[in-house]
Formats: C-alpha cells, structure tokens, sequence
C-alpha cells in the first residue's frame, strides 16, 4: 500500500514539472501530520483486490499477527509513551505466520469451544502467546489497539482480545465492511464533546490516551484488585501497604495502565475489609482515586476523586448495612468476576455454583423471613431485583457459550468488562416496551407471557435491537392496513417502536444490529432467547409464546433460592 501512494506522489510531481526528492526509508513510513490526509485517501483510493488466485479449497494468506507485530514495533521506536492507537481491520482468520489461529485448508475448521476445551485446537496455544506479548508492548507503551473483526468467518478475536483489553481498546463484530455496524462504529470512533461540554474539551475527539488509575484508602480496607480494560502498573520495591493479599482480578497492586479511555470506560475495583478491632462510632472511610490521562489535544491531565463515608460499626445490623446497598452495581460486580474466572478456563458449573451460593448467603442474610418458612420470604426494595439479575446472568452469552463462537464469546465479555453500570444491565438484563392499541408504550415483563399477537415488542439487548410483531399485527401489515388513510392508527403504531429503535442506535457504541421480525418466523429468535421460559412445552397452561426449552424459569428459580435461603 505505501508503495502504491509513493507512486502516486511522484506522478503528481512529474505533472506539475517538480523534480522527484530524495527521500529516506523512514519517510515511507511516516509523513508530518499535513500530509497524512491526503496520503491516507491516496492509500483508498490505489487499494486493489489482490489478483492472486485462491483455490476453492484454501483460504487466503492472512499474516494478522505479522501485520501487529509491524505496528507496535514502528510505534515503540517512535512514538513511545505518547498516544497512539493501532487499528486492527480483520477479513477473516490468520493463516500464516505467528498468530495464525488454522492452516489455509479449509478441510480443518477453525477452533470451537468445544475443541478449546478438549485441547484440539493445536495452534491456539501459539497465537495465544504471541499476542500476549505485543499486548505487554503496547501496554509498556501506553498504546491502543483496537480490532475490527469483519466476517462471516471468525478472525482470532478470541486470541487476539488480550491486545484489546489491556489497552483499553474496543472491539467491533459485524458480518462484513459494508454493513452499517461496522461503518457507523468505525465514524462514532471519531466522535467530538459537544458544544455543551467545557471550553478546554470543546471540537477535541472524546478519546484519551495513556491513562493509569491509582487507588488510596484509609487503613481499614485494602484494594483486592481490579476487572476491566486494565493492566497492572508495574512499580519496583515493596506493595504498597494498601494492596491486601486476597487478589480479585488484576491484584497484587494499587494502580493500573488503562491506556485509552473515553466517557464510558468503566472499571470495577474490589476492596477486602483487613480491620479486626473495634471501631469508633462515627469513624470515617475514604477512598481517594488518582486518574492520569493524555487529553486528545495533547495536554496531561490528573484528576482526584476523593469520597468519604462512614463505617457500620455493628455489622449484626442489616437495615443500615442494606440502605447502603447498590443492587444493580453490585450485579455488574459480580457478573465480572464470574466473566474473568471463565476467562481464567474455570468451568462453568463451578461458576454457576459460585453464583448460587453468593445469591444464598445475601439473601439468608438481609431478607425478613421466619426459620423453615419458605412463604415468609421477603427482600427490602434495595435487595428485590438483584436476584433476578442473578437468574438473567447465569442464562446469558457471559457463561452459557452454547451457540457461541469463541470469537462472539471474547466480544461479548469484552463489551461487559468495559461498559458503565446502565449499559452492563442492559446486556445482562435486556429491557422490553410493549405497544399497542391500548395507550403509550409501556415496559414489559421480560417474559414469555409478555409476547402477544395483537402486540409490538421491542427488544433492547445493548448488541442487537428488535422489532418484534405479534401474529395478527404482521397480517394487517402484510395487508398493508397502514397505507390506508383510514387505519393511521396502525400506520403510527407501526412507526413508533422503529423510531424508538433508532434513538437507541444513535446513542450506542459499538452500533447494534438491528433485528425486524415476525412471530413464528426464524428471526424471532433473538427475542425468544431473552425471554424467562415462563411458558414451555411442559407447561402450556398460561398466555403467551410457548418457549421450547428445559431452562427453569424464574418463578421455579425464585422458588428454590426461598427454600434454601430460609435453612441456611
């Protein structure tokens, strides 16, 4: 490619009668910052199909991890320390070279979870390791990268998504470049603070480079660690005295290398109480969080957070300590943790154990019941959805990778382990609006009984949005009701969840695919999915879609935790 635009330069010299200039070997390279514009579109333009031919049975020549490798390797000799981000835009698998994850004939299929489990997949190891070590390089060098896996194939996201992770990248999943998931994500990439935010942030880019938290504490917790789009920062000497010696994620220290950041990176910090005296009445805790950060102008910022609280001194009292209790933060905590130990290879039945028993010891804890009395069974308002959470998260894509490839499984998680609160619960919990007839749209029971013929459902899961429309509102559709001028009820109707669906496009990030679908046909599946199996095959005795599955639905789930938290 860079050949390509070299030549192009030179026929634009010898058109306006300017002798050819002497130019370096580091010039093919790299430009000064005018130029770039200019050559980046020269660079479009001149690209070629490459003419080789791929015989039927071989996939082409794919050198990712040598391309990578290429990228950190010019960025540490010249741009170390400073902010830079090496985007990855990937058409399929690597196939030749350090980071290939198959062989070029397509008689072998690429690694399943299933193969990964059953250690079959003999070149994962490899690429594995491969791109651990640019990811250690990049970090070491406060660079990004970011991967655009665009296929129908898979293109090693799984191998390559420590390089992601521990710089702070993002990832984007779409069938193929000239869908609008790619194309809109790869354009919100760019994307400027408003003409609202602060003078000194105003037509700057919302990204920032080289970032790093660290974390201070008073002397009665320490830091366990920290789940998200981190690595840690190496010090020499001792800990420091507030780092504890259980280890929660990325442990064993107090600061982390975060590499890009923008307004919704989010990483989660997790504290082990070390105090074993008595303390005061009154005594106060702080936390103090020191973020450093390259501002996308060019300047270093630092910025201080400091917040205080009192501590509970009698830990028998679960009304004060359940005020204080932040169920849908506290979901999100422990979907990371869950998310990073199946990262880890632990199995997913001990996960799910895990998950159950944590679920138990809160609810025995802080619900009102009496001893042996499943019906006496009550949790406070601060404790009432985070069981439901509970349920949605062991049935989701985070632990269940049935269906999943290893690629969709990184890019899911990876979204989890780096979005806000609000996104998480969203892709942990979708939401659903209902409409109707009836009145406005109102938000549904994620639920099979939510699902009616005479209904519209929209569906929000964070990476794909759908439309969803009842037996008998796809007939009058189909009859086409709403181009008649007498039915502009229906024709509104019709209208209003799509528009709906748009807003929610418009302010995500990555784009989610959108889904329009009809009940009982092959696309209403990606709302099916979502749904509590409330009504199956085994028990059709209620309203609603029958859902054809052996997953208990949360009334069953509900039911046993009740019974197990009452005995404990």
């Amino acid at each position: 490619m860079l050949g390509l635009a070299a030549t192009r330069k030179q026929r634009q010299q010898e058109m306006s009668g300017q002798p050819q200039q002497q130019t370096s070997n580091a010039a093919r390279f790299l430009l000064p910052v005018f130029e770039c514009g200019f050559t980046l579109e020269s660079i479009l333009e001149d690209l070629q199909r490459d003419p080789w031919p791929v015989a039927a049975d071989q996939r082409p020549q794919r050198c990712t991890g040598v391309a990578m490798s290429v990228c950190v390797g010019l960025l540490e000799a010249t741009f170390r320390g400073q902010g830079a981000r090496i985007m990855m835009f990937v058409g399929g698998p690597p196939t030749v070279g350090p980071g290939a994850i198959v062989s070029r004939d397509r008689k072998e299929d690429i690694r399943s979870h299933t193969d990964l489990q059953k250690d079959k997949a003999p070149l994962t190891k490899k690429a594995l390791s491969h791109y651990n070590d640019l990811a250690a390089r990049c970090v070491a060098s406060s660079h990004v990268v970011d991967i655009f896996a665009c296929s129908l194939d898979q293109s090693g996201v799984m191998e390559m998504a420590d390089c992601v992770q521990k710089t702070g990248g993002v990832i984007v999943l779409a069938d193929s470049f000239g869908q609008s998931v790619f194309r809109e994500s790869f354009r919100r990439m760019f994307s400027k603070f408003s003409d609202e935010a602060a003078d000194c942030d105003k037509e700057q880019l919302t990204m920032a480079f080289a970032a790093s938290v660290e974390v201070l504490t008073s002397r009665e917790f320490k830091v366990a660690g920290a789940i998200g789009p981190c690595a840690p920062l190496k010090r020499q000497g001792a800990a420091p005295k507030n780092v504890s010696e259980v280890e929660i994620g990325v442990g064993g220290t107090n600061a982390w290398s975060m590499g890009g950041i923008d307004p919704n990176t989010t990483i989660a910090i997790y504290f082990d109480i070390s105090n074993q005296t008595p303390l005061a009445h009154g005594k106060a805790r702080y936390i103090q969080l020191i973020t450093r950060y390259q501002h996308a102008s060019g300047r270093y910022r630092t910025r201080v957070t400091t917040i205080c609280g009192p501590w509970t001194v009698d830990s028998s009292d679960t009304a004060t300590l359940g005020r204080g209790f932040d169920q849908e933060a506290a979901a999100v905590m422990l979907a990371r943790i869950a998310v990073h130990r199946s990262e880890q290879g632990e199995e997913q039945l001990d996960i799910m154990r895990w998950i159950d028993r944590s679920l138990i010891r809160l609810a025995a804890r802080f619900a009102d019941y009496r001893k042996d009395d499943p019906s006496s069974f009550r949790l406070s308002p601060e404790f009432a959805i985070f069981p439901q959470f509970m349920f949605h998260l062991r049935r989701s894509q985070f632990l269940t990778v049935f269906g999943y490839s290893p690629d969709e499984s990184s890019y899911y998680r990876h979204c989890l382990l780096r979005e806000s609160t609000t996104n998480s619960l969203v892709m942990i919990q979708p939401s659903l609006l209902s409409y109707s007839f009836n009145g406005p749209p109102v938000p549904a029971l994620l639920d099979a009984a939510s699902v009616r013929s005479d209904t519209i459902l929209l569906l929000d899961s964070f990476f794909y949005v759908v439309v969803f429309h009842g037996d008998t509102i796809a007939a009058w559709r189909d009859q086409k009701f709403h181009e008649d001028p007498a039915h502009e009820n229906f024709k509104n109707l019709l209208e209003a969840p799509q528009a709906d669906a748009q807003l929610i496009m418009d302010s995500r990030f990555p784009v989610p695919r959108y889904v329009v679908c009809d009940q009982h046909k092959s696309q209403s599946r990606f709302l099916m999915a979502k749904l509590n199996p409330s009504v199956t095959h085994n028990s059709m005795d209620g309203q609603g879609e029958v859902i054809f599955t052996d997953d208990v639905s949360l009334k069953v789930f509900m039911e046993h935790l009740m019974n197990l938290a009452v005995k404990s």
